[in-house]
């Protein structure tokens, strides 16, 4: 199932490649104070494979926190965290905001709490290789 999104103004566009019906998405909505403030509603799956576009690459952000160990990219102009990336061992992974899904009802998704604090470093790249979205390409 193909799924697309971006940002509110559309200079950060994707489409996702999502193995299964919209049923089977389960996003986990994260604690952490970035999270909180910017609407972090994050889905992945092995399968999937996330083709995005950065239509003025001179107005996205990467932003990094904590661990400095994930890139969240963040639209200047208006502000929208359509996508995260990590590199593990030169291979790019991504999640992806559910709330810049387009025409998906995000409500009708199963929601999960997830807090990730006291997880070290090594436990959080080890979690993302097995979780994340494999197939990432940016343009």
């Amino acid at each position: 199932m193909r799924i697309d999104g971006g940002c509110h103004c559309g200079n950060i566009r994707y489409e996702l490649d999502w193995p299964g019906a919209l049923a089977s998405i389960t996003t986990r909505v994260c604690n952490c104070s970035f999270c909180v403030k910017h609407g972090g509603n994050w889905t992945s799956h092995r399968d999937a494979a996330l083709s995005a576009m950065l239509l003025d690459a001179a107005q996205v952000s990467k932003y990094r926190f904590g661990t400095e160990t994930a890139d969240f990219f963040i639209c200047v102009r208006c502000g929208g965290v359509p996508f995260v990336t990590c590199t593990i061992g030169g291979h790019a992974f991504a999640v992806v905001n559910a709330n810049t899904f387009e025409g998906v009802d995000v409500a009708a998704l199963k929601r999960a709490p997830a807090s990730f604090d006291g997880e070290s470093t090594a436990a959080r790249l080890e979690r993302r290789a097995r979780h994340w979205i494999p197939r990432v390409e940016i343009r």
